[in-house]
């Protein structure tokens, strides 16, 4: 069994408490599926800094991550088939699914 990333890019942020919850619902379903599969749910995550030889910025890259899971899977066409059920694709995002090397 192989460890992949799963790495979200965008989505919509709710509009109300209610939607939120409506939202964080689909999420909980969604990894509830996945099982014990899923090793790591990860989080949600803020806007990030780009470090470069020629320095720092704020605009958060090209593609802003804005939360990240870790499944753990037998290859990566497995990984995608969870992907593809992730919630954040109902609302304009997309997933990102990379292996994670041992070191």
């Amino acid at each position: 069994m192989t460890e992949f990333i799963l790495a979200y890019h965008g989505g919509k942020k709710p509009e109300s408490p209610e939607e939120g919850e409506k939202e964080m619902g689909l999420w909980r379903a969604w990894m509830g599926e996945i099982g014990d599969k899923l090793v790591n749910p990860g989080a949600p995550l803020g806007m990030s800094k780009t470090v470069s030889n020629d320095g720092v910025t704020d605009d958060g890259g090209s593609n802003p991550i804005s939360g990240y899971s870790i499944v753990k899977v037998g290859d990566m066409d497995a990984a995608l088939a969870i992907a593809k059920g992730c919630p954040i694709l109902r609302s304009g995002g997309s997933v990102e699914v990379a292996e994670v090397y041992e070191m």
